[in-house]
Order: structure tokens, then C-alpha cells, then sequence
């Protein structure tokens, strides 16, 4: 899926940015989106010259959520869905879940219902000082999705996502950061920006094989019953940095104060006995 029609895609300094593009709607999400949306971020997974996504929204607002002026399904409501049917938030959060590459949200105006369920696998959401956040589900008289139940727990704990979830208010920036929803608030007009600051930083300060451990590290192994068996997996990762040419190189280059240069690909280089390779 090379062109799109509800996002844009673009590359540049090793930097994927995929765009929600329905302004006119306020990036009102439809199952278009959404299966563009999964075909984009498939993609930058794909391409080795990416090393980090910055998902963001064109226009005033980041996504107001479903656009309820369209049908909605991909499925006649009348006989309801085949057992294999997905909804389409969880078609984007889901793929992001499961990335090898980084991805910053650069979040403003409104992101509420799937406009913020679709961030909450993002490493980073980053948020303008006029970004509003709503869980809006239960006074619209549907239901959270996008996975959402089991990542928003996991980010603000389980009181805020109760608070936030049945009452389906909205809420200001400064709540979403105090809690954790957002890493940082910015200035109107600027959350891009340094967006793109920090992915420059991680472009040229880490290892892309490193990150796309780490990364499914935390996500795979944090609801371990016991820190055993991630102990077990760290020793086998630890043990095998003899043979990795990235750690010479990370080592070498802070001896020397020099920036790395580390040349390990995610696409032929991942140790294959990563427990979520099979998954």
C-alpha cells in the first residue's frame, strides 16, 4: 500500500513520519485509516533505512476519535462479524505493539477514544499544552478498545484508568502528564519538533538491534510471574555479546568519545531464540 488516502507517509533522516490526514473531519478514524494506519507502520518495520517513527495528525487536532458520520464497520451490522473480524483501533495498536522500531506520538488539540487508544502502545506520547484526552467510551454507550484495557492499567495504574474509563471524561494536558499518559508537555505549536529531536537523538545515539530488544523486553517479559524467566533470557543476551559486533563498537566508541557507528540490521540479526519470534 504505497499511496494513501487518509495518512501520509514520508522518510526522511532515517525518521518515518506517518500523518493522520482528514483535517476536514479532525482526523476522525475510519476503517481506512486504520488499514492504512497498519500497512504504514508494516512498512517503516520493514525498511532498514528506519530507525524511528513519529505518528502525528494533521490540522487542529491529533484524532477526535471515530468519525460517527460513517458506517463504522467493515461488516453488515445486521448479521455481525466472521470469527476472525478485528476492530480497527486494535488493528493499529496492536501492530505498533508488536514493532521492532520506536514510535513518538506527537499528540495535540483533541485525542479521545481511538484517537488516544491507537498511542498508548507508542514508546513516547508526547502532548501539546492544548492537547485534551478522553476515554469517552462509556458516554458514547460502547466500549474500550484498541486493547486499550490492558495498556492503560499498565501506564497510569489501575485507579486512573478506572477514573478515566467510567466516567469518560475529558481531561487537560497537565492531568495527562502528571499521571503518565504523556511523557512531556510542550508549548503550543513546538511538540513536533522535538519530536523529531528526540528521534534524532535515538537515530544517532543507539543501536537499532539493542532498541528492538529492549523494546519487546519490556512488553513481553514485564507480566513474567517471577523475574526468573527474564533472568534466564537476560543471561542468554548477556552471554552472547562476545560474538556482537554492536557491543565492540558501543564500548569502543565511548573509550575513543567518538559517536557509534553500529552496523547490526533488526532484519538479519535479531538472536533468534527471542522467545516472541514465534508468536
Amino acid at each position: 500500500m504505497a499511496d494513501y488516502a487518509e495518512i501520509t507517509y514520508a522518510v526522511a533522516d532515517r525518521i518515518a513520519t506517518v500523518t493522520l490526514n482528514r483535517p476536514e473531519a479532525r482526523n476522525g478514524y475510519t476503517i481506512r485509516m486504520a488499514d492504512e494506519l497498519g500497512a504504514a507502520m508494516d512498512r517503516a518495520d520493514r525498511d532498514e533505512d528506519v530507525r524511528v517513527v513519529v505518528l502525528t495528525g494533521a490540522g487542529k487536532d491529533f484524532c477526535v476519535g471515530a468519525d460517527l458520520s460513517q458506517d463504522g464497520f467493515d461488516f453488515d451490522p445486521s448479521t455481525g462479524p466472521d470469527a476472525a473480524w478485528q476492530e480497527p483501533a486494535g488493528r493499529c495498536s496492536k501492530r505498533i505493539f508488536a514493532m521492532n522500531k520506536p514510535v513518538i506520538a506527537a499528540l495535540h488539540g483533541a485525542a479521545v477514544g481511538g484517537g488516544v487508544t491507537i498511542t498508548l502502545s507508542c514508546d513516547y506520547r508526547l502532548a501539546s499544552e492544548d492537547s485534551r484526552f478522553g476515554f469517552v467510551f462509556t458516554r458514547r454507550g460502547i466500549y474500550p478498545e484498541g486493547a486499550s484495557a490492558w495498556f492503560l492499567p499498565r501506564l497510569v495504574g489501575m485507579g486512573t484508568a478506572l477514573d478515566w474509563m467510567i466516567s469518560g471524561r475529558v481531561f487537560p494536558a497537565a492531568e495527562a502528564l502528571e499521571k503518565g499518559l504523556v511523557h512531556k508537555v510542550f508549548p503550543a505549536g513546538t511538540v513536533l519538533d522535538e519530536a523529531y529531536a528526540l528521534a534524532r537523538e535515538i537515530v544517532t545515539a543507539t543501536a537499532p538491534v539493542s532498541v528492538a530488544v529492549t523494546r519487546q523486553l519490556l512488553y513481553r517479559m514485564a507480566s513474567a510471574a517471577s523475574p526468573f524467566p527474564v533472568h534466564e533470557l537476560d543471561s542468554r543476551l548477556i552471554g552472547g555479546l562476545g560474538a556482537s559486533p554492536d557491543a565492540v563498537e558501543g564500548v569502543m566508541s565511548f573509550l575513543q568519545k567518538r559517536p557509534p557507528e553500529f552496523g547490526m540490521r533488526v532484519d538479519k540479526d535479531l538472536p533468534p531464540y527471542l522467545p516472541w519470534l514465534d508468536a
